[in-house]
């Protein structure tokens, strides 16, 4: 009865886990459709209201470098429960209309509070029984939320001012936190024998960083959202340049792209386990037809075959990043896990931030046509560093 009692309260937190993703995709989809009225309301530039990039990823790379102490400390009810009322009250101050100063330095704390909440499902979710497939739903829940969030946003636009989204962001955020209260666990580590003494918490951070096998995943992790970001970010405009087309047609053709990723969360891993691949022969598999499909969009003669190419792109893209963080307890000792995935969490951003900016860069100084290459050249390091993760993952 025990046992029974116990499956069923993990399915009902595993379930919550990826409606509060679908939350976080939402989260993230909103913000490029809010910017313009954002920009028209404070009356500034569009680099200006870019600040709250910075400030926001500030926020989730601290919330990432901070994730483990925090769940050794709270647990992971009260670690999700911190990260949603944190989250709340950025979006509650963000709905007032502050002055501008403040609404740039308050998505600091939306950052922290989405940080944590990221790093703490990824972390309970890479402890349970079929980590991948489970990861991988989780991720591929965000991308159901950032396909809704843009569309939601713009509805609501063509009414009310853009303060309404986020009173809509706080409002949808309480039952979550009210639920994590009551569906998830306290205990952050899978057995309390492998419970981290309190004497060397305070080093665990250190710890991990020291360790070369989680060095690597955050360095593939890294150049992995480099390759998703630059893709979803400069692919429109490649499209438009050096093939032609239409805005509309680009624009069609990047969605492709991003529903690709996320279809291929829900799928890969499921048909990996039914042809009885581990998961080092999935990500293999996954990253060479990464290259195949990156060649495909950089060499196709028509702009048809290169929007297939995109959307099979996005579709063998998507596992890879969900499956290395299903990886990390065969990287490090199990007392060490939730603070590794929160460090490649926050170490990810950079590659999110610096190697899309880096595309931009060469676009504009050599021309469009350097951005396959340098998506291509990402893939191969992608491939280059996963060996070096595979070598050192124990059995499963």
């Amino acid at each position: 009865m025990t046992s029974t009692r116990t499956a069923r309260s993990t399915s009902a937190s595993v379930v919550l886990a990826y409606v509060i993703f679908v939350f976080v995709g939402v989260s993230a989809g909103v913000g490029g459709v809010l910017l313009p009225a954002q920009v028209r309301d404070y009356d500034v530039d569009l680099a200006t209201i870019g600040l709250t990039f910075f400030t926001s990823s500030a926020g989730f790379f601290l919330a990432g470098s901070s994730t483990g102490a925090l769940m050794h400390r709270l647990g992971t009810r009260w670690a999700l429960v911190a990260g949603g009322s944190l989250y709340l009250l950025a979006a509650v101050a963000t709905a007032a209309r502050p002055s501008f100063v403040l609404f740039v330095a308050v998505q600091a704390v939306a950052g922290y509070g989405v940080g944590v909440l990221e790093s703490v499902l990824n972390a309970y979710l890479s402890q349970l029984p079929s980590a991948t497939t489970l990861l991988n739903r989780l991720h591929a829940f965000f991308g159901v939320g950032a396909l809704v969030g843009p569309a939601l946003a713009a509805r609501m636009l063509t009414a009310l001012e853009w303060t309404a989204v986020w009173w809509l962001l706080a409002a949808l955020v309480v039952p979550l936190v009210v639920a994590s209260a009551l569906l998830f666990p306290r205990s952050a580590a899978p057995a309390d024998g492998d419970a981290e003494p309190p004497a060397h918490r305070s080093g665990l951070l250190l710890a991990v960083l020291r360790e070369r096998a989680v060095l690597l995943a955050a360095v593939f992790l890294t150049v992995y959202l480099g390759v998703e970001i630059s893709v979803g970010t400069w692919a429109f405009t490649d499209l438009v340049e050096r093939h032609a087309v239409s805005d509309l047609a680009a624009g069609y053709a990047v969605s492709a792209y991003w529903l690709g990723l996320t279809v291929g969360r829900f799928v890969i891993s499921p048909v990996g386990v039914r042809l009885g691949l581990g998961v080092r022969r999935l990500v293999l598999v996954c990253l060479v037809a990464v290259l195949v499909a990156v060649g495909v969009v950089w060499l196709a003669p028509v702009p048809a075959v290169a929007a297939v190419g995109l959307a099979v792109l996005g579709f063998f893209l998507g596992p890879l990043f969900p499956t290395a963080m299903a990886v990390v307890p065969r990287l490090t000792a199990a007392p060490h896990v939730p603070t590794a995935i929160g460090a490649m969490n926050a170490v990810s951003v950079i590659g999110g931030s610096a190697l899309p900016w880096l595309a931009g860069a060469l676009a504009g100084g050599v021309g469009i046509e350097a951005l396959l290459p340098y998506v291509l050249a990402l893939a191969v390091v992608q491939l280059l560093v996963w060996r070096g993760v595979a070598r050192r993952m124990t059995p499963a």
